[in-house]
């Protein structure tokens, strides 16, 4: 039997949010796995060392200033990735605002913010790149949710709705586009340790049967599988990286 192919070798892969954190590593791996990669965010300066680290491994790297929210500007991206590198094979929706604190206290700019951010967002951009994977027959959309999006969780309930719209955004995309042999999942980690210093409260440690947060590393496993032919029969998928998480903490993050 022949191995799963992980590799990215040429591919093209677009990543949104990538200025730190999860977006940060899924664009290193991306090239780490031989995929040229564009990255984009509200200010690109902050990209430009996603883009060295990129570059570092041998792969062009594209930095474009973009609003998620903003068709014009999401049209722009998908065109100048066109432009610079002649195809677009993976699309990775991250770009998101984290507002914490009840939904009853919220106030509406706030909510108008996240969802826009988290939601909208990941629909316009889903929308434009899904159009140019129509047309070549091919392509893998990932939606980078959160177990947040399936369990409600105390305090994070606007971060909750939109996780929770990801997901369904992603099972409804997969039924659209699964003709045009176009692949739409979701990732969906619960606390990731993105820096080596992050801990949680001993209360949701106690939460996970392995007994630790996601190392980076893990999650972007997950990431590297969903968007390489290694997955090419899965689809409408919600894959959950969270250690066997068995409960909610209703509590959590309240000060």
């Amino acid at each position: 039997m022949t191995l799963p192919d992980f590799s990215l070798k040429d591919k093209v892969a677009i990543v949104t949010g990538a200025k730190k954190g999860i977006g940060k590593a899924i664009a290193v791996t991306f090239a780490e796995a031989g995929a040229d990669v564009a990255v984009c965010g509200r200010n690109p300066a902050e990209l430009e060392q996603v883009a060295g680290e990129v570059r570092a491994l041998g792969r062009r790297c594209l930095v474009l200033k973009t609003d998620v929210t903003v068709k014009s500007e999401v049209d722009s991206l998908v065109e100048r990735t066109l432009k610079d590198f002649g195809t677009i094979d993976i699309l990775v929706n991250n770009a998101v605002v984290y507002t914490g604190g009840s939904l009853v206290d919220m106030n509406e700019g706030d909510w108008d913010n996240t969802l826009d951010i988290g939601l909208k967002g990941f629909y316009l951009c889903s929308q434009a790149v899904g159009r140019v994977m129509m047309e070549k027959k091919k392509g893998s959309i990932i939606n980078m949710t959160s177990t947040a999006g399936i369990r409600p969780t105390g305090w994070q309930g606007a971060y909750s709705i939109i996780k929770a719209g990801g997901i369904m955004l992603t099972k409804v995309l997969a039924v659209e586009l699964g003709e045009f042999n176009i692949r739409v999942n979701a990732l969906a980690p619960t606390f990731v340790k993105v820096h080596p210093e992050v801990d949680a409260a001993p209360g949701f440690i106690a939460q996970l049967p392995l007994g630790r947060l996601t190392e980076m590393k893990e999650l972007m496993a997950g990431a590297l599988f969903l968007a390489s032919d290694a997955s090419s029969y899965i689809s409408g998928h919600v894959l959950v990286v969270d250690g066997g998480r068995i409960n909610t903490f209703p509590r959590f993050g309240k000060k």
